[in-house]
């Protein structure tokens, strides 16, 4: 078994986010809302523009108004990241035909930035992965950098939900978050 099994099934039990990289490149806890009063419940979602792993450029504004969205904030070295993304990959492609499209904004820094493309393409994501390394949006969405972090938006391009964190069970909380926009 290796290091890293322990430490997702510890993930699994505990409501943990992870905050900014120390210089050990380790999260902190943190909990709570962390979305601005710009960015907050109702509020309309501000767009932006970044580069995903394969350097193409994406706008948030290509999909507002007409898919849901679930913009989520999420770094390499995040132990829930890592326990939440393949759920948000399932919730993906069950909805992507359905006017749904997850957004994974990656907060590595420098010294893990390379990495990134390597994670996703080992948990097979296929929604964009997004790269903001200078955290233009991290600062608009996410100040706080707590990861995993995710912005639920409506097809009218207003913030429905923020979770901050990830634990066992919560893949069905954000499926009904989902089912509740998508159906509409």
């Amino acid at each position: 078994m290796s290091v890293r099994a322990p430490l997702l099934l510890l993930a699994s039990f505990l409501s943990t986010a992870c905050g900014p990289a120390s210089s050990g490149g380790s999260g902190t806890r943190t909990a709570g809302s962390v979305a601005t009063e710009s960015t907050g419940l109702g509020a309309q979602a501000t767009d932006f523009t970044l580069r995903d792993t394969d350097g193409k450029t994406v706008q948030l504004s290509d999909y507002l108004g007409k898919q849901v969205v679930l913009i989520d904030f999420w770094a390499t070295w995040c132990v829930p990241c890592e326990a939440e993304l393949p759920h948000l990959q399932q919730l993906y492609a069950a909805n992507k035909d359905r006017g749904f499209v997850v957004l994974g904004v990656a907060m590595d820094g420098p010294e893990t930035i390379a990495q990134v493309g390597p994670f996703a393409r080992r948990y097979n994501l296929s929604f964009p992965v997004l790269l903001d390394e200078e955290t233009k949006v991290v600062n608009v969405y996410n100040p706080k950098r707590t990861a995993p972090l995710s912005v639920l938006i409506d097809r009218r391009g207003q913030i429905s939900r923020v979770r901050s964190g990830f634990s066992a069970g919560d893949e069905k909380l954000i499926a009904e978050d989902v089912a509740s926009l998508v159906g509409k």
